[in-house]
């Protein structure tokens, strides 16, 4: 497939091996049962290179797998509300984008309006902001709350985790009460 009438040629380990015709260094690639596989086909000759094609291939393969590995996957999750949340719900709801923030997603909290809720966006745009602030230690507000059609909508991203859990909180207070009797 190579178009060149001269060449680059470069070594299996890398050593340069000179300027040569296409032909000579086919002969050589056959010699040394290798491949000649085109490295740089704009440069000025093309620089092409001796090796094994099949290794190649699989040593590409595997350095992408770890491209991917390393690679940190952010999810956008969503929680939706309606305008007249009762206050209970209303911290289900959050305790729940919590959860999602510490697993290291985003959250998208969405407020729904239906019928002529839709006349009232600043009950929807307060209840944004109380979610906001009530996960304020664990997120940042990625973008502020917007209105698209009947929904309004905040995005929250996850920050540095905090450091002392409530679960915590609660095991040293059962240890002092131990320790008195």
């Amino acid at each position: 497939m190579i178009r060149a009438q001269e060449i680059r040629l470069v070594g299996e380990k890398g050593e340069q091996l000179g300027i040569m015709p296409l032909s000579q260094a086919q002969e050589a690639a056959r010699k040394q049962n290798l491949d000649l596989v085109e490295v740089a086909p704009t440069a000025a000759p093309p620089v092409c290179r001796l090796l094994d094609y099949g290794k190649y291939k699989y040593q590409q393969a595997k350095k992408e797998q770890e491209m991917k590995k390393t690679q940190k996957v952010s999810m956008l999750r969503e929680i939706r509300m309606r305008p007249k949340i009762g206050v209970h719900d209303f911290d289900a709801k959050a305790r729940v984008a919590l959860k999602l923030l510490m697993e290291g997603a985003k959250v998208k909290v969405t407020i729904m309006f239906r019928g002529r809720e839709i006349t009232h966006p600043e009950l929807g745009y307060k209840l944004l902001q109380r979610m906001s602030e009530t996960l304020g230690e664990v997120s940042a507000t990625e973008r502020q709350p917007v209105m698209e059609g009947r929904r309004m909508n905040v995005i929250l991203s996850p920050t540095s985790k905090p450091k002392a859990k409530p679960k915590e909180e609660v095991k040293e207070v059962k240890d002092a009460k131990t320790e008195d009797t």
